[in-house]
């Protein structure tokens, strides 16, 4: 790992105002992420974990404490949600080249390095397919080429498989997996699942019922590239038992 994290936030709470003095979303949370490191945030319903991700893409002010980076503080940040949220009018290609053409990137390169994420999500021969003629685990591909092209310091998902079924949210996991190790990005990732943390995390960061607080930081120390038959190995068994232990 190195010496050095590129984010840190410190003491940051959150409170929504009601009519009731208050909602308290976060409490006291600090953590810090290291470069290229994955990092999956785990935790029930109403943690917190979604705004905790609006706090880091600096979509939402936390109510005290600090998100900071270091060293660059006005990092590219890359976002996937739950949906794609693909533009229904665009092709693949015009989707994924829609950030280059926002920061006034020419046609001609704009479509190179577009192609470039198509064929490393897989998606070689789509290029000109609508989204309603893709299945939901393209339409992610899709999103998170998308998120990739502007080269962001700091790659956010908001449980980008959670729509997916049982199935292809599994192959998924691999295809992510690939994804990153293929591009070295630093992820933070939020889930409900145990199993998908721990097939994809290198540290799992548990967070409690609201209002969210850390309970646990784990090292997930598996060896990668990690392969779909991880999942039934002690090693991944005691892991999901301890991350289990502190859910519940």
């Amino acid at each position: 790992m190195p010496a050095f994290p590129i984010l840190t936030t410190k003491n940051l709470s959150v409170v929504f105002p009601d009519s009731n003095g208050g909602l308290r979303a976060l409490e006291d949370i600090s953590f810090e992420i290291y470069p290229r490191e994955f990092i999956c945030f785990l935790g029930p319903s109403g943690s917190g974990k979604t705004t905790l991700l609006r706090i880091l893409a600096s979509l939402l002010a936390p109510t005290s404490g600090s998100a900071h980076f270091i060293r660059n503080q006005n990092p590219r940040i890359g976002m996937v949600f739950q949906q794609s949220n693909l533009m229904p009018w665009r092709t693949v290609m015009d989707n994924i080249k829609l950030p280059l053409e926002v920061e006034g990137m020419g046609e001609s390169k704009a479509r190179m390095k577009a192609q470039e994420m198509i064929d490393l999500v897989g998606l070689h021969g789509f290029e000109s397919a609508w989204p309603r003629e893709l299945s939901g685990g393209m339409a992610q591909r899709v999103a998170i080429a998308r998120a990739l092209i502007h080269d962001p310091d700091l790659l956010l998902l908001d449980e980008p498989f959670a729509s997916l079924d049982a199935m292809t949210r599994e192959r998924m996991w691999v295809e992510l997996s690939r994804i990153w190790q293929a591009k070295q990005k630093t992820v933070i990732m939020v889930t409900h699942s145990i199993n998908e943390s721990l097939f994809l995390a290198d540290r799992v960061l548990v967070l409690t019922q609201r209002p969210g607080k850390i309970k646990m930081d784990m090292k997930v120390d598996l060896p990668r590239p990690r392969k779909d038959d991880i999942r039934y190995t002690p090693p991944f068994g005691k892991l999901a038992r301890k991350l289990r232990e502190a859910i519940e």
